[in-house]
């Protein structure tokens, strides 16, 4: 068992300053446009002190609380996934030479040493997919891998869960188990901190922290296990990838047809989601050309554009494409489902569909499902109140 220490609440700006002198830019979260997102930050009084969010379909909105916490939420929409597989970035360059020849050159990954404060589980289980793909695949991925070395991750245990949070049915929270330098478990005087690697402990040990006591660790077993009992959407019994290849002809696919919008905002917003596409821009006098690459979605129709046809033209196939991958045919690639149960596909949908409800409807065998009453209004979209 890794030792506990306890750092006071008005000591928990050593901890950026220690951070700052190891010679990391820190990240952490911010309120920005009626949302908590992860950006740069030096004082602790520019994290969501007493903010907490009520999350639910097509629904997100943050509120002020008299809390004296600063990680009294769940998720935002961003998770860290911006910060290790870019949104755009380039690869590689051309230039035409004065003879008529094309050289090209290849652009280097650069990243600068990151600390990242108020990880949450889920997203540590969405990094550990992703360097399944990019970092120990038979090609390792030079840009990600290089922003990805340079990560110092302080994680946050979760002491209350948004209504759309599901983590613990995919196992992947509300503890975060693995990946991490740093832990954080916030309690209203302080925080119980534990390392998890060396260079953890090298910034614990020049924290000036004081021994955790019993009552202390009793109150943050129960707080997690608070956010754990706060749960209540979860996913099918049984084998997913057999229920959702048995379900391929399922007559529910095609209700998604007057609800789902294929702007891709699920795929934006999930941590796990990686498709991409390849972008060429050349400059007006034809001298220079850039090859970038950029985050892609199987909702656009040029994800599935194969010799002049698009495979998957409608938009129902383009939902069963993304749910049967993400929780079935992605067990075969990582053997696990793509989904950390993070939720954020949820509120983020700009009609409010929910990915559990969806499952647990093509759970059902089409001769026994009940019949279904005419889709409600959409539920409100995503958005929130003036910043608090």
């Amino acid at each position: 068992m890794k030792v506990q220490h306890f750092l006071a609440r008005e000591r928990l700006q050593s901890l950026l300053d220690r951070l700052v002198e190891a010679g990391y830019e820190v990240i952490g979260p911010r309120v920005r446009d009626h949302a908590i997102l992860f950006e740069p930050l030096s004082r602790v009084e520019q994290l969501p002190l007493g903010i907490t969010d009520e999350q639910a379909p097509g629904h997100y909105r943050l509120e002020r609380t008299d809390s004296g916490r600063v990680f009294d939420w769940a998720t935002g929409p961003q998770a860290i996934k911006p910060l290790t597989f870019a949104p755009r970035e380039t690869l590689w360059r051309s230039e035409r030479q004065p003879d008529g020849r094309l050289v090209f050159r290849e652009q280097p990954p650069e990243a600068q040493p990151t600390a990242i404060i108020g990880v949450r589980a889920c997203d540590l289980a969405a990094l550990s997919i992703h360097d399944r793909h990019f970092l120990h695949d038979a090609h390792p991925d030079p840009h990600y891998r290089e922003r990805r070395q340079n990560l110092f991750l302080v994680a946050v245990n979760c002491m209350r869960s948004a209504a759309t949070c599901f983590c613990t049915a995919t196992g992947d929270g509300p503890r975060a188990q693995h990946g991490f330098d740093l832990a954080l478990s916030e309690l209203d005087e302080g925080f119980v901190v534990e390392a998890h690697t060396q260079q953890g402990q090298t910034i614990l040990d020049a924290l000036e922290t004081t021994p955790v006591n019993g009552d202390q660790l009793e109150r943050v077993e129960a707080g997690i296990d608070h956010a754990a009992r706060q749960q209540t959407r979860g996913l099918p019994e049984g084998s997913l990838p057999e229920m959702l290849q048995a379900a391929v002809d399922h007559p529910h696919w095609q209700s998604l047809n007057d609800r789902c919008l294929t702007c891709g905002n699920c795929t934006a917003v999930c941590p796990t989601c990686f498709c991409q596409t390849h972008v060429d821009e050349l400059s007006l006098d034809g001298a220079t050309a850039t090859h970038d690459r950029q985050w892609g979605s199987c909702f656009d129709p040029d994800h599935s554009y194969i010799h002049g046809s698009v495979i998957r033209a409608e938009r129902p196939q383009r939902y069963r494409q993304w749910l049967t991958h993400k929780f079935g045919t992605w067990v075969e690639q990582y053997g696990r489902s793509g989904c950390v149960g993070c939720g954020r596909c949820i509120a983020w949908c700009p009609v409010g569909i929910d990915v559990t409800e969806e499952l647990a409807s093509l759970s059902i065998a089409p001769d026994d499902a009940p019949a279904k009453a005419p889709d409600a209004a959409p539920s409100q979209a995503p958005d929130g109140e003036d910043q608090p």
